[in-house]
């Protein structure tokens, strides 16, 4: 068997009915884990699945939502002789990816830098708008937030030939309101950054078409226009394009409008530019990539939410994003390994993309593992307009459910709609005693629940009392169990160390 063979075992599901593998295509159909507190689904599956992902040589991408996950997976990868290859993403640590760096080595013809570094900061702008506020889907503040951080990020690059978020965030806060008259004076001589940039973009433009013109006869020199000067002098177009947005647009929108679309911007950038985010992300070089997990390292972003709230939560999902579109970009053909991504409460790490990158984490050899408490938590983390709606579309391209014992009554239900029901067949008996004595037999299919969402609350939980043994429903997409059905109730031991 080649390595890495997609029918490779990964574990042996021991139920009632059998043994039935679970190979490397369930994997990278993808896994979501419920259950309660204290339920052992991180002790339970989790581990089982970590370990296994491990000892076969994945690599992988783990985010962190508690303090003490980082331990966790050291301690995962001591047990699977995997150490050498952790690479942690924390404050004081030496290891760091400029994310501005690593989006100016992704450029192509067809995908300029600036439309990276825009998909790249809406993504985790919106995540966090979705999280902290519900905010509805109103394709207006979408595409205004859009062309702010386009247009700011083109004049920085016109005014300087480069990028950086202190720059970026800097033009942000001084871009004129409808209240400023701007003048020619004002542009040459305001210290404000918006104006020195707008300033230096527009002399380099000019110094473009003075050389330009003066390359030309006299003749032709005499003839030419502005439709000339933006068809052959290096960012005439993008000025006049700059100019019209910043001195026209943007600028006459309404004091209620302007605000709530920059403060979008400008408070994540805020969060970027503090310490130790800023270092880790945004001013030193990069010594970490994506790439890292193809050569079998599991890089670990040690910024735990409940330690560093939203900015270690828009960090983990900015990085998460930045990754996803590295590993679908790669060649498995000469690239096979398979790769994970792991995010214990991963409510707090969704964004709007994960449905449309779990369609396709298949064919990339990417095994999605996500674990959360209940359905409810993805309920508030996809807020806004259809969130019941995104919640199930993304969960519906999770190929394998594990559901530990719990305690919510929609995530039960949930479970118990996925398992479905069966026909068990119904026999009735009775008898009369008259003038003679008959008995009568009656058979009849009936259509029943196979389990009802209560039954989920009295699953095992581990621990000694358990001799720790955690109980999970499992359902499996496509090939089920040797029972002909799509799940199984399988035993999880908290004490399993893999095999050296």
């Amino acid at each position: 068997m080649e390595a890495f063979d997609l029918d490779t075992t990964l574990i042996d599901f021991k139920s009632a009915s059998g043994v039935t593998p679970w190979r490397i295509r369930d994997a990278v159909e993808g896994v979501q884990i419920f259950g309660g507190i204290g339920s052992g689904k991180t002790t339970g599956s989790g581990r089982l699945l970590a370990l296994k992902y491990l000892t076969n040589g994945f690599g992988g991408l783990v985010l962190t939502a508690k303090p003490g996950e980082k331990e966790l997976f050291e301690e995962y990868c001591r047990l699977a002789g995997r150490s050498d290859d952790l690479i942690v993403i924390e404050p004081g640590g030496g290891k760091y990816f400029n994310f501005l760096e690593y989006e100016a080595t992704q450029t192509s013809t067809n995908i300029p830098l600036t439309t990276n570094i825009v998909q790249v900061l809406k993504t985790v702008i919106r995540a966090a708008e979705q999280k902290d506020k519900g905010k509805s889907d109103d394709p207006f503040w979408e595409t205004a937030l859009d062309m702010l951080i386009s247009n700011v990020i083109d004049l920085t690059k016109l005014a300087y030939n480069r990028i950086s978020i202190q720059e970026i965030f800097d033009i942000v806060q001084t871009i004129p309101s409808n209240k400023d008259v701007v003048t020619i004076e004002m542009v040459e001589k305001s210290e404000k950054p918006f104006f020195k940039a707008y300033n230096a973009a527009r002399l380099k433009v000019m110094k473009g078409i003075t050389e330009w013109r003066e390359s030309l006869s006299p003749e032709n020199r005499a003839l030419v226009n502005e439709v000339d000067y933006l068809e052959h002098v290096a960012g005439a177009r993008a000025f006049k394009m700059l100019d019209q947005f910043f001195m026209t647009g943007f600028k006459n929108l309404s004091e209620k409008t302007r605000s709530i679309v920059d403060f979008s911007l400008s408070g994540f950038l805020f969060h970027l530019l503090q310490e130790p985010v800023y270092s880790l992300f945004c001013k030193k070089h990069s010594n970490v990539t994506p790439e890292d997990s193809l050569k079998g390292k599991i890089i670990i972003v040690n910024l735990p939410v409940k330690t560093y709230q939203h900015v270690g939560r828009d960090c983990q999902i900015l990085f998460k994003y930045i990754w996803q579109r590295a590993m679908e970009k790669r060649n498995v053909a000469n690239n096979p390994r398979p790769v994970f991504l792991w995010a214990d409460e991963a409510q707090h790490f969704l964004h709007e993309h994960d449905a449309e990158f779990q369609a396709t984490a298949r064919s990339s050899k990417i095994a999605t593992v996500y674990i959360s408490q209940n359905l409810p938590n993805y309920f508030a983390a996809l807020g806004g307009t259809g969130g019941e709606y995104k919640v199930k579309s993304f969960l519906g391209t999770l190929g394998t459910k594990i559901f530990h014992a719990n305690a919510d009554i929609e995530s039960n239900i949930y479970g118990s709609d996925l398992v479905g029901d069966i026909y068990y067949e119904d026999i009735s008996s009775g008898f009369t005693m008259a003038k003679d004595f008959s008995k009568t037999r009656n058979t009849g299919m009936v259509l029943e629940r196979q389990l009802r969402p209560e039954h989920f609350a009295r699953l095992k939980t581990g621990g000694p009392i358990n001799h720790h043994i955690v109980e999970g429903i499992v359902h499996k997409q496509g090939n089920g169990f040797n029972n002909n059905q799509s799940h199984a109730k399988i035993m999880f031991t908290q004490l399993y160390k893999p095999n050296k």
